[in-house]
């Protein structure tokens, strides 16, 4: 062969590669959302799996078949679990492996570029939950309950029954799968039930009605002078003076209207920025302010997990004290109201992601809710500051049907119509905690009602205003 025809030949099998990899190149970055969905997939698995069996504490294979059936693909990814050092491990025919790991009181933790020894050598010291011994504490810091009689206004058969439909499948195709309700009135806990698998004393997860629990969090620092809502937040990402970010304040994040950008969708978008946030990103807060600005602050309401995780930073460099910070949410308010099972997650920076991973009991999610329908004021002591809940659920300017406060939803209404409201059977002073897959803190001033419903609902609405109206015909 000729040294003319070998060079022809290189040449040729040059041009094939470079033709190759371009096309192997476009087609990566063309479809990159699609590439981004399978280690989104083995990390989700990980993580709700790590968290489900050593948090909650729940069946390992009814975590998989109820909490891991969907979508139908998360069956591809295998599974093991570690129960001498409390870790699960995720892949797919062995390759693009996922692991979390749990530290007792942290919850589960997600690695993704982090080393799992950086992780381990967090402070990750808490003070012991309070009340020690919650079945002699009376409620509502304790589980001892009162005896006292129904008050008249009361149809307790009533009330079974709206409990009872919040159970129910009426349509076998979209199943709703009630897991927990809990209904408290006037300070009473007068109803709760539980599927089967759990119980009073089992910790679920409140997605967003975690960020919630971080609008509390941001009240007590502000009682105690270490945060003003109307300063702008300082940020590594938006330093530069002229940065049009810079102009964001605490209020701008507390309200969803902070201008930056961030898709929040789950299963419509799975390759969404809340999902690379959640599971694939070492430091949420930091994905998220690197986003761009696409409005100025106050010009836009844009619903994102991303500005809670930005807010979760925010305290944590307000305390300063990285072992300080790990105490704080037991410290200033769990061990306060008794939520004795509240464990909040981080991610593997160290910070908190109080947008999503926060997981407590149903009464403990129902004693979060009194504390808000008491004005902040737990049996005598103010934990939130004088006005912080009214400002919590003052509507934001520029959120459709007065539907959005500070870090809490609300049923204000259109302030022109106000007929107009997202529940629009239900009373406007209603506010409420509301996580992915309807994980719902329900707070009714008026009626004097808290209400938790906890569940497993992949698609739609599960039906609270029904459910709702049901409890009122039964507490008149």
């Amino acid at each position: 062969m000729s040294f003319l025809t070998k060079k022809r030949i290189w040449t040729g099998i040059i041009i094939i590669l470079a033709l190759l990899f371009g096309f192997v190149g476009y087609f990566v970055i063309a479809n990159y959302s699609t590439f981004q969905l399978a280690p989104i997939g083995i990390g989700y698995k990980a993580k709700i799996l790590c968290s489900g069996v050593f948090v909650s504490q729940r069946d390992t294979q009814a975590v998989l078949s109820e909490d891991l059936s969907y979508p139908p693909t998360l069956g591809m990814v295998s599974t093991k679990i570690n129960y001498e050092d409390r870790s699960v491990t995720t892949s797919v025919y062995g390759l693009m492996k996922r692991r979390a790991i749990y530290r007792e009181g942290l919850g589960s933790t997600l690695l993704t570029s982090s080393a799992e020894d950086d992780i381990l050598a967090q402070p990750a010291a808490l003070p012991p939950s309070l009340p020690e011994n919650p079945e002699s504490v009376p409620w509502p810091t304790g589980d001892k309950m009162a005896t006292y009689n129904i008050p008249s206004n009361v149809d307790m058969e009533l009330l079974q029954r709206a409990v009872d439909n919040a159970f129910a499948e009426p349509n076998p195709q979209r199943l709703r799968r009630t897991r927990a309700v809990v209904i408290v009135y006037d300070g009473r806990l007068l109803a709760e039930r539980y599927s089967p698998g759990i119980t009073k004393d089992t910790p679920l997860i409140g997605w967003s009605m975690t960020k919630s629990v971080t609008n509390a969090l941001v009240g007590i620092l502000v009682s105690q002078g270490k945060l003003s809502i109307d300063k702008p937040v300082l940020a590594p990402e938006w330093s530069a003076p002229d940065d049009p970010r810079s102009a964001i304040t605490l209020d701008h994040l507390m309200r969803m209207s902070s201008g930056l950008k961030f898709v929040e969708e789950y299963e419509d978008n799975p390759a969404s920025d809340v999902n690379i946030m959640l599971f694939l990103k070492p430091d949420a807060a930091a994905y998220a302010a690197s986003m761009p600005a696409e409005a100025r602050p106050d010009e836009k309401w844009s619903y994102s997990s991303g500005t809670t995780n930005i807010i979760s930073r925010i305290i944590r460099h307000t305390l300063g004290n990285q072992a300080d910070y790990v105490a704080f949410p037991r410290q200033a308010l769990f061990n306060r109201i008794g939520m004795r099972s509240a464990v909040m997650e981080m991610d593997a920076s160290g910070t908190y992601i109080g947008s999503s991973f926060m997981y407590a009991t149903t009464r403990d999610w129902a004693r979060f809710g009194l504390l808000y329908l008491q004005d902040g004021i737990w049996e005598g002591e103010r934990i939130l500051p004088e006005g912080w809940v009214k400002y919590s659920t003052t509507p934001t300017p520029k959120a459709p049907k007065g539907q959005y406060g500070a870090h809490f939803w609300l049923n204000r209404g259109d302030p022109e119509n106000p007929g107009n409201r997202p529940f629009p059977r239900l009373p406007q002073d209603l506010f409420l905690a509301w996580g992915y897959q309807e994980q719902q803190t329900v707070i009714i001033p008026s009626r004097r009602l808290v209400l938790v419903r906890l569940g497993m609902t992949h698609q739609g609405l599960w039906g609270l205003e029904s459910f709702v109206v049901d409890v009122f015909k039964a507490i008149r």
